[in-house]
């Protein structure tokens, strides 16, 4: 009879754990941008986060889910990747909303418009709307043309990866554009590092496949240096602390 109530404890402590992860590996990823998310809107400045993170991470779960239709992969990865497009348009549709609200210059920037100059940094959040169903409407039918291609579906799912390995640069970029990490939210660089650097060694741990966990590798070293980047410019300010930066700036490192 104990050995039996044991048993049901032991289940049931497995189901729970069991259900933990699998709510930590659907929601981990959108967690980082929850200080990023509350920083931004109690600011009303969204200069210090680069919208080109939102870009990287929908290419690379819309390539991520078209993946699946070639070679199937865990459903809570299928999840994780919808919960992470949602709130990067979430993301983009915030930080559209506070940067139309401090822009002097009231040009209305389309996607349609197709002026490469301003890609990504147009007016109204239904513009990036537009381009994201644009993308997966064309990638989706490429996939569905060379979908028996084996050599398609690999590259397909290498380039899902790298896309994702990528995330940190445009952020990165900004912040060298800036000569400030000032806007940005460290916490959420902080959950990025923690989180990349487990999920790389998952990786080596589980023999997985070399493109996973070398794009690991590149994840957490881009995240390293961001990281040095926020004691760089606090120990050497390039500029003064402040939010007196040209328009001209703000719009491109959104």
């Amino acid at each position: 009879m104990d050995d039996e109530l044991l048993d049901q404890i032991v289940s049931g402590l497995n189901q729970l754990v069991a259900w933990v992860a699998a709510g930590a590996m659907v929601f981990g990823g959108v967690v980082p941008y929850i200080p990023q998310y509350r920083d931004i809107r109690r600011t009303q400045n969204a200069e210090g986060f680069s919208t080109y993170v939102c870009l990287v991470l929908l290419v690379a779960n819309i390539l991520r889910i078209l993946f699946r239709f070639g070679r199937y992969f865990d459903t809570l990865l299928l999840w994780q990747s919808i919960i992470m497009i949602a709130t990067m348009l979430i993301m983009l549709n915030l930080c559209t909303n506070v940067r139309m609200t401090t822009e002097l210059n009231t040009k209305r920037r389309s996607f349609i418009d197709f002026d490469w100059n301003y890609f990504w940094s147009w007016s109204h959040f239904l513009d990036y709307v537009q381009c994201v169903v644009a993308f997966t409407l064309v990638a989706a039918y490429i996939t569905y043309v060379l979908l028996d291609s084996a050599v398609f579906v690999e590259t397909l799912g290498f380039l899902a990866v790298f896309t994702e390995a990528m995330l940190g640069t445009p952020q990165l970029y900004c912040n060298y554009q800036n000569k400030s990490t000032e806007g940005m939210s460290i916490k959420m660089v902080l959950m990025w590092t923690s989180g990349d650097t487990f999920k790389t060694g998952y990786f080596l741990l589980t023999q997985a496949p070399v493109q996973f966990w070398t794009c690991g590798l590149l994840q957490v070293v881009v995240d390293i240096t961001i990281l040095f980047q926020v004691y760089y410019y606090s120990r050497y300010p390039q500029k003064p602390l402040s939010h007196t930066v040209s328009h001209t700036t703000s719009a491109k490192a959104l």
